[in-house]
């Protein structure tokens, strides 16, 4: 049964993997798999089987829930903040006639959205926003692929940017300020470098479309003033989440939940005489391909997890981590080939398993300089983070930052291959030296 199990995961990996030409749903394919070996399991256990169900399955369950709650919590807060017009600044920021200005503007809006939210909601954000304003396709696959990189990178070095890093913190394997202190400079540096060889590419002027008049259900958009104090509670909050967990030690979804009740209230306030007078107080013509992409998300989180969960549940993870230890013995060629991994498989999947290979141990149990890498704010987990994120964005399909893009633009693994891999690769290797300078400053 356990071979059985671990056949039925390599090929829903491969299958994931090749999403893109098979046109299997990568969220189907996770969910069957989870599902599946779940059962396998139960009745591999026989008699064990009412204590695996009401104990190891539900232990895993409330830790999949955490995680949901919290990308469902997000993405609502951005749904209202969004339907409010609380993102038209970024229209009228990057309002120019010169490219520079407007891919070096795209890029910095991206990276700081993607440090607050998933990169997936700022990715398919930043592209409606980019589309209204570029007209040129091929230029747009170029701005596209800048975006993708600075939304993944820039999930890199928050814990609550990316999918990736909110499970390595839930996990207990790094604190928020370390993280984001050693990670910050090499991200950045990751974003910065593609985008330089990225407007090479670009001319200097271009011709932006007209303005599109936003329609918000009645003649009076709502004040700037206020969808300014939207913006700062809903950013401001989730920024607010580490602390808040930290504080309370209650799962961070509880602290995205509050922030999540505060703009409700916000909306219902300043929208109240439209709700009054039952005007419509969303859009025309809301944006329900971003809410789609994101539950999409979600349900191959809940898939890969349940994957994952059972796997380590039948030792396959053990096995695999003591492998890991007897044959290579050096996480740095471990995290470079996760980076190198995850631009044909999904990353989610491969931290996934990655935290799940290692546990992390207390400092004072850590006698030896390779155990110290896996305590808690140890090398392991910054590298697996940084790897995962950037090399992600080596081949489109290696996130789903890059399948919105595919989506979006139509446009092929090759192209994204000839012209925005090496950018990537090249920005993935300062990212390393650089994050081997802080890393030796802050020590």
């Amino acid at each position: 049964m356990t071979v059985a199990i671990i056949i039925l995961m390599l090929l829903a990996y491969l299958l994931i993997a090749s999403e893109h030409f098979t046109h299997i749903n990568k969220a189907t394919t996770a969910m069957f798999a989870g599902v599946v070996g779940w059962i396998l399991y139960i009745i591999y256990v026989g008699p064990n089987k009412a204590y695996i169900a009401e104990h190891v399955f539900m232990q895993h369950s409330a830790y999949i829930c955490s995680i949901v709650l919290y990308l469902l919590s997000t993405m609502a807060i951005v749904n209202v903040l969004s339907d409010n017009g609380c993102f038209d600044f970024i229209s009228e920021f990057l309002r120019t006639r010169s490219m520079p200005r407007f891919l070096w503007g795209t890029v910095l809006v991206t990276f700081l959205l993607s440090a607050n939210l998933d990169n997936l909601t700022t990715v398919v954000l930043m592209l409606i926003i980019v589309r209204r304003l570029l007209s040129n396709r091929r230029q747009r696959l170029y701005v596209g692929a800048a975006i993708v990189i600075a939304a993944c990178c820039g999930g890199t070095f928050t814990v609550i940017g990316d999918v990736t890093t909110l499970m390595i913190w839930t996990r207990g394997a790094v604190t928020p300020t370390n993280f984001a202190a050693s990670m910050i400079l090499p991200a950045f540096v990751a974003t910065v470098v593609p985008t330089i060889l990225i407007s090479y590419d670009l001319p200097e002027t271009f011709d932006i479309q007209r303005r599109h008049i936003v329609y918000r259900g009645d003649d009076a958009a709502m004040p700037l003033w206020q969808r300014i104090v939207m913006l700062f509670f809903g950013i401001g909050g989730l920024w607010f989440v580490p602390t808040f967990h930290r504080i309370t030690l209650l799962p961070p979804f509880l602290g995205s939940l509050c922030v999540l009740g505060v703009i409700w209230v916000l909306n219902e306030v300043f929208n109240r005489h439209a709700i009054l007078t039952e005007q419509p107080t969303m859009p025309s013509g809301s944006n329900r391909r971003l809410q789609y992409e994101v539950l999409q998300v979600i349900m191959f989180f809940i898939g890969v997890t349940l994957s994952v969960s059972v796997l380590i549940e039948i030792g396959a993870m053990q096995s695999v981590g003591h492998w890991l230890n007897t044959y290579v013995h050096d996480v740095y060629v471990i995290s470079v080939f996760l980076g190198v991994l995850s631009a044909v498989l999904d990353n989610v999947c491969l931290v996934m398993s990655a935290i799940s290979i290692y546990d992390v141990l207390p400092a004072e149990t850590a006698h030896t300089a390779y155990q110290q890498l896996f305590t808690q704010d140890g090398q392991y987990w910054h590298l697996m983070a940084l790897s995962a994120g950037i090399g992600g964005c080596l081949l489109p399909i290696g996130c789903t930052a890059g399948y919105a893009l595919l989506r979006s633009e139509d446009t092929s693994i090759w192209w994204y291959f000839r012209h925005i891999s090496g950018k990537v690769l090249l920005g993935w290797i300062a990212a390393l030296v650089t994050y081997f300078g802080v890393d030796y400053f802050l020590r």
